[in-house]
């Protein structure tokens, strides 16, 4: 039987993990939704309660500065979790028949 011997444990430089190492938090994603002509307030409140978990009060405001500045924020995600909010919302919006867009951008690091 052959037994392989190791060097000793001193030998072997290991690396320093803290130093050598630095995780980047990972890059964040604004939801916008945008006014349009067609959909109704009620449903743009429907759809950020139902999708986004916002109270009625907060559902109000943001829909109100869609309507009047053109778009809101209505929450900030990770990529993926802005992606497929996004498309739940479009998702949504399609099914009800409403022109309801919602898109991502890149939130300022």
């Amino acid at each position: 039987m052959n037994i392989i011997s190791l060097p000793p444990q001193s030998s072997v430089a290991k690396p320093d993990l803290a130093q050598d190492t630095k995780i980047q938090p990972p890059s964040m994603y604004r939801i916008l939704l945008l006014n349009d002509d067609f959909t109704p307030m009620d449903f743009v409140v429907d759809v950020l309660k139902q999708l986004f978990h916002k109270t009625e009060d907060e559902s109000i405001q943001l829909m109100l500065q869609i309507h009047h500045q053109g778009q809101a924020t209505c929450g900030v995600y990770s990529y993926e979790v802005a992606d497929q909010k996004v498309q739940q919302v479009n998702h949504y919006s399609q099914k009800h028949q409403h022109p309801l867009k919602c898109i991502m951008e890149k939130d300022r690091d």
